[in-house]
């Protein structure tokens, strides 16, 4: 039995009916030139049989605590199912990319079973082009996004032939369910633990936030951006169980020639073409704020070697700087807002995240989850912040599930209260994966925001080649 931490935790005590919190892959793949035994689900499912001791993920499930005075606890599942996890399912003819996001905006839109391990893989047939589909749903209680990306690797190969993977050095013993008495008991242990550790946190949380506070009356004329400053976006209300979800790419090469060109980091480039589609898709609509967009970033804090399946994470707060008109000053902005959101970050603590979280509350964090839902209170205040934009990195070499190759790898992510849209991007190959998930009823023209990445991409480049142009 192993007992949650606190930030992991936290994302079981935010789900409500309405707010899902579990992210996702959407893979599209070349089927094998020859079929296997059984066809492409059959070798999907051999191969994940044969992996599953790679990752605790796959067949740990949760044990809450009675009257959730504690954080739940994972146990080895004893009941544990693998076709309960795997599905196989096909899209309507004509069976297009169309058809295929509105599936899987379906399937997303789901909780997943509290009861299961959190995990669920479909094998989607019907695609065009010799093309099956394989969308993966996961709740982030699990992994963040790093882990992610070494869960996907874990079952993906470098070349056409799937690589020997040995056995686990002892076999997988599933373990008992433990009583109610037997989990009270563990967490009475863990009441008297816990609190002497929170105490030796305190003083170091509190320090961390009193630094902070000192440096930035020191640096008042150049704060970063802080939660509660953002402007009222469509995209900014009350959730629905239900999202809309859409895909796109860039090439990799054009987003490191920008990066090259004007001076900044690859992930500045795609704060702004985010910035500038999010402008492009406002001003369409009229509802352009004349004050700046705001995003929050996850940000990794993995320690080198750390490949643990669980959340390691922090948060930048950045200006879009979506208020300025020109591509060039707006990138240019928008590189001074990441330079000070990364100096706001230093000055705390890399772990300050699992040390807050180690105060909440079971109880009280999820009731008052379930209320703010149910009353619609983010439809009542100034939202936190705009829009949530995480980019990871992937892997700049083909992979290869079950035979198949993989051609594109989209991120799929989860909308939060307040926050209905979340752009995810992850660099695969010679490309930049794009995936917007958002609340079917906050962006109903998902497609349209969409048209808006490599628009805005464009713009930049336009925007370079005239200054070029203009200082020859």
């Amino acid at each position: 039995m192993e007992r949650l931490k606190g930030i992991d935790a936290s994302f079981l005590y935010i789900e409500t009916p309405n707010n899902h919190m579990h992210i996702g892959m959407l893979w599209i793949l070349k089927r094998p030139e020859t079929t296997a035994p059984g066809g492409y689900f059959a070798a999907v499912r051999r191969l994940m049989e044969g992996r599953l001791h790679l990752s605790k993920t796959y067949r740990r499930r949760l044990v809450q605590v009675p009257f959730d005075v504690d954080h739940p606890i994972w146990i080895e599942d004893p009941d544990f199912d693998l076709d309960f996890h795997l599905r196989h399912i096909a899209v309507p003819p004509p069976g297009d990319r169309h058809k295929l996001l509105e599936q899987v905006a379906r399937l997303h839109s789901r909780p997943l079973d509290r009861s299961r391990p959190l995990w669920e893989l479909y094998v989607i047939e019907g695609l065009p082009d010799d093309q099956v589909a394989v969308y993966i749903k996961i709740h982030h209680c699990c992994i963040d996004g790093m882990a992610g990306t070494e869960l996907m690797v874990s079952l993906l190969d470098f070349g056409p032939e799937p690589r020997e993977v040995p056995p686990p050095e002892r076999p997988w013993v599933p373990e008992r369910a433990p009583s109610d008495i037997e989990v009270l008991l563990r967490a009475s242990v863990h009441s008297v633990v816990s609190p002497l550790r929170s105490l030796r946190r305190l003083p170091k949380v509190v320090g961390a936030g009193v630094a902070f506070g000192r440096r930035a009356l020191a640096r008042t004329e150049a704060m970063p951006a802080a939660p509660f400053q953002a402007p009222k976006t469509p995209f900014n209300r009350a959730l629905t169980p239900h999202r809309r979800y859409a895909v796109g790419e860039v090439s990799l090469d054009r987003v490191k020639a920008l990066k090259n060109a004007v001076g900044v980091t690859v992930n500045d480039v795609i704060l702004a073409m985010c910035a500038g589609a999010l402008r492009r898709y406002l001003e369409l609509r009229n509802e352009l704020p004349a004050e700046p967009l705001l995003a929050v970033c996850p940000v990794s804090v993995r320690t080198e070697g750390e490949n643990a399946a669980n959340n390691a994470v922090s948060a930048m707060f950045v200006s879009l700087a979506t208020d300025i008109d020109d591509p060039l000053e707006r990138i240019e902005a928008i590189k001074g807002h990441t330079v000070q959101a990364k100096e706001a970050l230093k000055a705390l603590p890399a772990n300050m995240l699992q040390d807050w979280s180690a105060f909440a509350a079971p109880l009280v964090a999820a009731q008052a989850a379930r209320l703010y839902s149910r009353y619609k209170v983010a439809d009542m205040h100034r939202p936190p912040y705009n829009v949530i934009i995480s980019n990871v990195p992937g892997p700049p070499f083909p992979l290869y599930l079950a035979g198949a190759e993989l051609v594109h790898s989209y991120p799929i992510s989860l909308a939060i209260e307040g926050i209905a849209l979340n752009i995810t991007i992850m660099s695969y190959r010679d490309e930049v994966a794009i995936g917007l998930t958002a609340d079917r009823e906050a962006v109903p023209d998902i497609e349209r925001m969409m048209e808006q990445m490599p628009a805005a991409l464009a713009d930049l480049e336009a925007a370079l080649k005239a200054r070029k142009k203009k200082a020859g």
